[in-house]
């Protein structure tokens, strides 16, 4: 596995009526908002480079969780032409501006039909399509290590042999959690971690440490192999 480190990009603000949004939805709901801040420019470089590395062949790629979309406008000006990007979304306020992102996109005026937005949990996608990417914007330890088992699964079920997804986990939450959460919420934050960890060893081919995100994040690089893995096994207690 391959760690490497960005400090190429400066830190840039998200734009003040996108980050207000994602506030505002945040307070609401963070199972469906899916992260605490949009994207910055240096994480959404490094969650896209397999799409990157894949070009110039026709390439099927998911995005989940896709919030404001700010993942989504770095993304679309890379897709090879004849390439498909599903988009699942499960806040009803970020599905819509989405699809309104992808009907105005520039790179899509002569091809509308390459991007179709899902407003839906991605474990519960109904699809048929495996995908060479999948790039994934949820902050799982926010979630249940159950639910994440399951998103965990149906990432694997929907990728291609071979395939590669993408994730960010925030620096320092751990230790944050254990200063300042409740201890239930701490040990949940600690079994998603133990969780993670478990895939990381079996499936990792590379991280990245982004400096240049607010909050500084790393962005793992998840293959899955052409030849099925054995699943990783379950940290005790969960």
């Amino acid at each position: 596995m391959n760690e490497r480190t960005t400090w190429h990009d400066r830190a840039l603000p998200p734009r003040h009526a996108e980050g207000l949004m994602f506030l505002a939805e945040a307070a609401r709901d963070l199972r469906t908002t899916g992260a605490i801040a949009p994207s910055g420019k240096a994480l959404a470089r490094a969650l896209t480079e397999p799409v990157r590395a894949r070009a110039p062949r026709p390439l099927s790629v998911l995005e989940v969780g896709a919030g404001t979309g700010a993942i989504t406008r770095a993304l679309i000006p890379q897709l090879p032409r004849g390439s498909r990007l599903d988009i699942v979304e499960a806040n009803p306020r970020f599905a819509a501006r989405l699809r309104r992102l992808a009907a105005a996109h520039p790179h899509l005026a002569d091809r509308p039909a390459q991007v179709s937005v899902h407003k839906a949990f991605v474990e519960d996608l109904d699809t048929d399509e495996r995908y060479d990417v999948i790039i994934s914007g949820l902050p799982l330890t926010n979630f249940e290590p159950a639910q994440v088992e399951r998103i965990m699964s149906r990432y694997l079920e929907l990728l291609h042999p071979g395939g590669t997804l993408t994730y960010f986990a925030y620096l320092g939450t751990r230790k944050a959690r254990a200063l300042t959460a409740s201890r239930a919420a701490a040990r949940r934050h600690a079994a998603v971690h133990d969780l993670m960890a478990a895939y990381q060893r079996t499936y990792a081919t590379g991280r990245w440490t982004v400096w240049a995100n607010l909050p500084p994040a790393h962005a793992w690089h998840l293959r899955l192999p052409l030849v099925a893995a054995p699943r990783p096994q379950e940290p005790a207690g969960l």
